[in-house]
């Protein structure tokens, strides 16, 4: 789908980058000019002015010439070694790793490791160790007269771009993962959406289908009386006749085609229309599943005393279908559905006899886009979207969900809790 296929590629906001570069250089401009006019110390100043310069004159070209409201991850990666370079050379200047600023170098590869392409960042923690290479053997000295009494060991000097490219490595590589889950979160909630859109539009289409099919019956049904009256005034010309026999034929596959969109849509209406009790609900939801399914349906409801009925809700709906339908998916031969509800909770446990969640996916069961690592249960296992929805719309209904093998059966076990007080004031 091409909705999704624009999560390939890597964008940020260019006003906000915008406007963190004006933070870094009204920063970079204040501390030079204090460090000069204030305190009194000696360093290259002018050199340093021009510099900032530069990096002023790179954010007026990004605001006033770059016309785009978002940076691809081409221009965001020229931008970004701008400013190592604008940085790394003031700190050139002033007196290389152990000017205690030498920490914002890690800045931008970090601001861009959770946004861009993992080409990208690369690079640009490459060009951010080279830096800080050179800044380690070649640099002018502090600002005096800090430089005639600032002087340090070997082993302290040497330690400080080893901690910078260890934090730099360890702080990107933790941005990344997180900017990772939280796109194919993104991904699969924009899915979700799509799919629950879907559903209030295949609904809407189905009260109007029926609507259709009321109003066409009318009609249909004069063109059928002129068809019998022709083939009378005209039964004695077989040329008109075979044309007026394949208008009443496509008359009639009209009628037929009405009856089908006007039954199923007045069933599905029915179902989301109606404020049902839990146990209509799955009963509803099971019967939908025995008729494309060849697998055993077993519903107990021995313990359900609780015949108040829950607001309609399509979340619910598709939450315990997501559920019941993974477990059809996975199962061998036999499906358990265990309706619980006293006047405190109500709870619906499923269960399969299939394989059960693979061991090393059963700690991340909600996760999108999870896959196990065993070469075997790999090809018998989906993306993890299913229960990923599943478990976002009935915990946005106040549900709570735990994901588990059986302790009874072989295959997994799904505990889907209310309290009363929730699911019946949703």
């Amino acid at each position: 789908m091409k909705l999704f296929e624009t999560s390939k590629y890597h964008f940020f906001k260019k006003s906000t980058y915008i406007s963190l570069r004006w933070i870094g250089i009204i920063g970079q401009l204040i501390s030079v000019n204090f460090v000069y006019f204030f305190l009194n110390f000696n360093f290259d100043f002018i050199t340093s002015n021009l510099v900032i310069f530069l990096g002023i004159l790179s954010n007026l070209y990004l605001f006033f010439i770059y016309k785009k409201t978002q940076l691809s991850d081409r221009s965001a990666f020229i931008f970004l070694v701008i400013d190592i370079l604008q940085l790394g050379a003031l700190l050139y200047l002033t007196g290389g790793v152990v000017n205690p600023f030498v920490i914002f170098l890690l800045i931008p590869s970090i601001f861009a490791s959770s946004n861009l392409s993992f080409k990208t960042n690369f690079l640009l923690v490459f060009l951010t160790i080279i830096i800080i290479f050179i800044l380690t053997f070649y640099s002018l000295d502090l600002p005096s007269p800090i430089s005639d009494h600032f002087h340090v060991s070997s082993y302290y000097f040497y330690s400080i771009p080893i901690s910078l490219i260890i934090a730099l490595i360890f702080l990107n590589y933790l941005a990344m993962s997180f900017g990772t889950q939280s796109r194919l979160r993104r991904e699969a909630l924009a899915k979700m959406e799509e799919i629950m859109a879907t559903e209030h539009e295949l609904l809407s289409l189905g009260g109007q289908a029926a609507a259709a099919a009321h109003s066409l019956g009318t009609p249909l049904s004069t063109i059928k009386i002129i068809i019998h009256d022709l083939e009378k005034q005209f039964k004695d010309q077989e040329d008109v006749k075979k044309d007026i026999e394949l208008l009443s034929s496509q008359v009639e596959r009209c009628n037929e085609i009405l009856k089908r969109l006007t039954l199923n849509p007045v069933e599905e209406d029915d179902f989301i229309d109606k404020d049902l009790s839990m146990k209509d609900y799955l009963s509803e939801i099971i019967s939908s599943f025995r008729e494309i399914s060849q697998k055993k349906f077993i519903f107990n409801y021995d313990q359900f005393s609780n015949q108040k009925k829950i607001t309609k809700s399509i979340e619910i709906v598709y939450g315990l279908r997501n559920f019941i339908g993974n477990a059809n998916k996975f199962s061998n031969k036999e499906i358990y559905i265990t309706l619980k509800s006293d006047s405190e909770i109500t709870e619906i446990i499923i269960e399969e006899d299939g394989n059960g969640y693979p061991k090393d996916v059963l700690s991340k069961i909600g996760e999108p886009y999870l896959r196990t690592k065993n070469p075997f249960e790999k090809s018998k296992t989906g993306l993890g979207l299913g229960l990923f929805i599943g478990k976002t719309l009935l915990e946005k209904n106040f549900a709570s969900i735990n994901c588990r093998n059986s302790k009874t059966r072989s295959g997994a076990e799904v505990i889907i809790k209310w309290n009363n007080k929730d699911l019946f004031n949703i």
